[in-house]
């Protein structure tokens, strides 16, 4: 299956499904581990794909290339959305195209970082 092209992180409200809404849950209980705000809404996730059995595919990306935790994250991420009833195998990429800015960040975490 082909996947969707990553132009940036998810947009927030574009959810399509009940799955998909619960695959997001699962998403923001996985915090960067130097700040205290979830993969989600640093704006890491550019992708998420679920196909119609349930097979998720996230498309993600890093704040750094240097991300001393990159070969954790991953992981991390399938433990988090592998509970999630209704997915029985989830794929994770890492991608680097776009890169990542700040401007990915929800206005929540800029807020919870003092951005605003």
């Amino acid at each position: 299956m082909e996947r969707p092209v990553a132009t940036g992180p998810y947009v927030e409200g574009t959810c399509k499904s009940e799955l998909e809404g619960d695959v997001i849950d699962a998403l923001r209980t996985v915090f960067d581990p130097e700040l205290p705000i979830s993969i989600y809404d640093l704006g890491l996730i550019y992708v998420i794909d679920i196909e119609e059995n349930g097979h998720t595919y996230i498309g993600m990306t890093l704040t750094a290339p240097g991300c001393p935790v990159a070969g954790e994250i991953p992981k991390w991420i399938r433990d988090a959305i592998i509970k999630v009833a209704g997915v029985p195998m989830v794929e994770v990429e890492i991608l680097w195209d776009p890169p990542w800015t700040q401007d990915n960040m929800s206005e929540a975490a800029k807020l919870d970082l003092g951005m605003f």
